[in-house]
């Protein structure tokens, strides 16, 4: 039989899969004796079954109703009692952290008769029909799909006819009104009365919150979290505890660590007579927890013994939610919280320091996503500013761009090439869309716990909250700053995620203090010093090498300094350009032998001396060298432009004799898909010229390197290989070529030669070509492309955000190695490879080369290294390390 139901002392920490993290949490904070509301939860399996059936799976209405009754006789209470009635909270609660994109429903189980009993059990009427008013207000949102703005607009025209500004000045008569008002949204968007019994509105509830699983937001959230699709959420149904009880109760939401900076010590908001949705949705500001203090110091007090004893249990930040009732404190939610990129490392780097954790599990709390937000520029404190503002600094990061006040015209604008910044009084669940699209998001209201704060944290966006001084009209689109400017939508802003300031007009940016240091620049700051840390265990722990893609000889040098150690791809065709282009249409005109040796003998030159450069930047490390790879018609003019050139030279009797090569060497290599036709190892087979040229080229200045006392370490890797045949027949040249350079040269030059693996067939037959290779680098791109069939030059902007939408894959196959697919080709091709050849060395050069998903599949798959842009080494670095682990 099913186990759908768990009561909190069932459950603990190891159950989030089942209960989710939510309700795991709370039966572990339940186990350690703290004052949590009892309650229980509903599994994420009976999420999925009822998903899976679109109805209750058999057994779960018994299984609640057993466990209702549970918690009536433990609270001595009936749910919706017209004398003295329990109330509970519908809540939601997946194995990963999503907040706010799922439902909640509090003060369920009050109808127009135990609203009442309610005001009598309490004394207190305005506290009851406080509390209903809220209920009609989020069932009506989340259960019954009418839209937020409708009960919020009513209750703003609630407040301006009354001349007040905030909730709490609304009294009894008007708090009625109000919900009679609400009943009358309720019956004329819903088509329904709002239901008087209060087991239908659990029920419902329940359902709401298994269908929020797939609303729109939830699923663009868990595609940019990358969280599994079919993991489902539980419910948590608990008792309520009253944060709206007047001035001596209220609610919050703490840290035990500064989720923004990672400072130690205790970090919070507190919002009196209030319960929680009030502080997540930052529709008053909140207080800090000093001044909790001041208002009631012995809940205040107990908290913080409460948050030691949590971080101390977790060994880990946490983010806590908490409700006072009447000065009784109550525990309702702990998570490992979420934090950004700075605060990661510094806070993994302390926790070493305090003896919680050891360096092993400090590294494997931060990742190669979260260093390279650290590499972001900052703004440059010499320039000028004009300052509009100051919020909290709830997410850091330097964000330029102009001022939007909804988040479709941020989609849009955004989709335009616009830089964007998403200004709101606060966000909710719905801006979710902007939130992604923009540079950063700025609110009015709300503070480090706010909904705007958490998600961008989260998601790495910059975001400064609670700018009181700013008055936001989104309606008009629009901000006034108080006794000042007003910038209207589409001005550019400037906001300032690590110290809350919000500038007019665009501020410079210079490099952050992270690529500064590692530049070989003395920064003294502690996040570089937790970064340094964390990338030395890294290094001293990873067996991947870590490489670079690199062309000139700066892009060598710098990648070095981020610690590179060698170069996995330098693509020669990137040397041809500009002025070389000359050159290129020379040898591809040249009308006999004589002419094509000429144009090869000055490009020879010029690649001698590329290749030099290189090989003194990277000084004796290994260097992988491409061959030219893309086919010639890239290097000649296009087809059209030219005829076009042609048909008005004709006119002015102008034509020369070089445009009619040209236009008929155009013409002769045009292709109806040149990416599969005449480039890579087949333009050596067919122009041998071009690659023994090159290959001279690599050589010579490897020995002028080794007799000027240098050293030098070139591998010459042959593109596009599908059969062992065409390697072996390029193969042979450039072994001819390297005992032609030695001989004349008189030195030994250390060298190897080997093949990109681009092509499913050269995956597929990896076994044999290994037999003549004493390399591998997987071209990933191509491989994927061709694996998948389709450019990716032509696609991205076609069809893949369809794609991502219906599920074809999670995240597009070209930022994130297609592992099913694309890695099972490349675990062939490396099984096949090593048992032919077990000296065969191993890497790969694609962009995946430096994904952090994709460098743990190739650290388990055996690659001996991965190369990737040098901004990027040191998060392949970072992510090597963590793998190992």
């Amino acid at each position: 039989m099913s186990h759908w139901v768990f009561d909190f002392a069932e459950g603990d920490k190891s159950k989030k899969d089942l209960l989710g993290g939510k309700g795991a949490n709370l039966a572990e904070m339940s186990n350690l004796g703290l004052p949590v509301p009892p309650g229980f939860t509903i599994t994420t399996e009976a999420c999925r079954a009822y998903l899976k059936e679109g109805s209750e799976p058999e057994g779960l209405t018994a299984e609640v109703s057993e466990h209702l009754a549970k918690l009536e006789q433990d609270m001595g209470r009936k749910l919706g009692d017209a004398d003295d009635p329990l109330l509970v909270s519908v809540r939601s609660g997946a194995a990963f952290s999503m907040p706010g994109m799922m439902e909640t429903v509090l003060n369920i189980g009050l109808n127009d008769a135990s609203v009442a009993g309610l005001a009598r059990q309490s004394e207190d009427e305005r506290f009851a029909m406080d509390s209903y008013r809220r209920l009609l207000q989020m069932f009506g949102g989340t259960v019954l799909g009418i839209h937020g703005e409708h009960f919020s607009d009513e209750l703003d025209a609630a407040k301006d006819a009354k001349g007040v500004t905030d909730d709490l000045d609304l009294d009894v008569d008007d708090l009625k009104a109000l919900i009679e008002t609400f009943k009358e949204l309720i019956r004329e968007h819903a088509g329904i009365e709002f239901p008087q019994d209060p087991r239908e509105q659990m029920d419902r509830a329940i359902k709401a919150v298994f269908d929020s699983w797939n609303t729109d937001r939830a699923v663009l959230y868990r595609r940019q979290e990358r969280i599994p699709e079919d993991l489902g959420t539980a419910v948590n149904i608990q008792a309520m505890v009253f944060g709206n009880r007047g001035m001596t109760s209220g609610s919050g939401v703490c840290f035990t660590r500064d989720p923004a900076s990672g400072d130690q010590g205790v970090y919070g908001d507190y919002l009196q007579n209030a319960q929680g949705e009030d502080v997540v949705a930052g529709i008053r500001n909140t207080v800090s927890l000093a001044d909790m203090a001041k208002v009631d110091k012995k809940s205040h007090d107990e908290l913080l013994e409460i948050m030691a004893t949590l971080e101390a249990h977790y060994l880990d930040m946490c983010d806590i939610e908490f409700t006072v009732e009447l000065g009784k404190l109550w525990m309702l939610q702990t998570r490992v919280g979420k934090r950004t990129p700075e605060a990661a490392f510094r806070i993994a780097v302390h926790m070493v320091d305090e003896g919680l954790i050891d360096m092993d599990e400090a590294l494997r709390r931060v990742n190669g996503e979260q260093l390279a937000n650290l590499m972001f520029p900052r703004f440059d404190d010499k320039a000028e500013r004009v300052l509009l503002g100051v919020g909290m600094n709830a997410s850091p990061g330097a964000a330029v761009g102009k001022a939007v006040f909804d988040w479709a015209t941020a989609v849009e604008w955004a989709e335009q090439g616009e830089d964007v910044i998403l200004v709101r009084k606060e966000t909710t669940p719905e801006d979710l869309h902007g939130m992604m699209v923009a540079k950063g998001v700025l609110t009015s209201r709300g503070g480090k716990t706010s909904h705007a704060a958490v998600v961008a944290r989260g998601m790495g966006r910059t975001c400064v909250c609670g700018a009181e001084s700013l008055d936001v009209d989104t309606r008009e689109g629009r901000f006034t700053v108080r006794g000042g400017k007003t910038i209207v939508e589409g001005d550019v802003i400037s906001i300032d995620g690590s110290t809350g300031e919000v500038f007019d007009g665009e501020v410079p940016v210079v490099p952050s203090f992270v690529v500064r240091h590692f530049e070989g620049e003395e920064v003294d700051q502690p996040l570089v010093e937790a970064v340094t840390r964390l990338m030395e265990h890294a290094d001293s722990k990873r067996r991947l090498t870590v490489r670079t893609n690199a062309d000139t000889a700066d892009d060598a040098a710098r990648a070095r300094r981020f610690g590179a150690q060698g170069i996995g791809l330098c693509r020669t065709e990137h040397m041809f350009l500009g002025e070389r282009r000359q050159l290129v249409e020379n040898l591809i005109v040249a009308e006999d032998d004589e002419g094509q040796e000429a144009a090869l003998d000055e490009l020879l030159v010029l690649q001698r001396q590329d290749f030099l450069q290189i090989f003194e930047a990277m000084d004796g490390l290994p260097v992988t060298i491409r061959l030219i790879d893309p086919p010639l018609h890239e290097f000649l003019p296009d087809i059209t432009e030219l005829s076009v050139a042609m048909a008005v030279a004709d006119v002015r009797g102008q034509r020369k004799k070089r445009q009619r090569k040209l236009l008929a060497a155009v013409q002769r290599l045009h292709e109806s898909n040149p990416m599969l036709g005449m480039r890579g190892d087949r333009l050596g087979i067919v122009i041998p010229g071009l690659f023994t040229m090159q290959a001279r080229a690599i050589l010579e200045a490897a020995a002028e390197r080794i007799r000027g006392g240098g050293r030098a370490e070139p591998e010459i890797m042959i593109p596009l290989v599908a059969s062992v045949r065409e390697l072996d027949l390029v193969k042979a040249r450039i072994k001819q070529v390297a005992l032609d350079v030695e001989e004349e040269l008189g030195v030994t030059i250390p060298h190897k030669i080997g093949t990109m693996i681009e092509l499913p067939r050269a995956a597929m037959t990896a076994g044999e070509i290994a037999g003549s290779a004493e390399f591998f680098s997987f071209g990933t791109n191509d491989l994927t492309q061709m694996t998948w069939g389709f450019s990716r030059d032509d696609v991205e902007a076609s069809f893949f955000s369809t794609y991502l939408e219906q599920g074809v894959f999670p995240v597009s196959p070209f930022e994130s190695l297609d592992v099913d697919g694309v890695g099972a080709l490349v675990r062939k091709a490396t099984v096949d490879g090593r048992e032919a050849n077990p000296d065969l060395h191993l890497g790969v050069c694609g962009e995946h080369g430096g994904d952090p998903r994709s460098i743990h599949f190739f650290h388990e798959v055996g690659l001996d290294y991965v190369s990737c842009s040098p901004f990027r080494v040191p998060v392949a670095r970072l992510e090597a390390g963590r793998a190992a682990l």
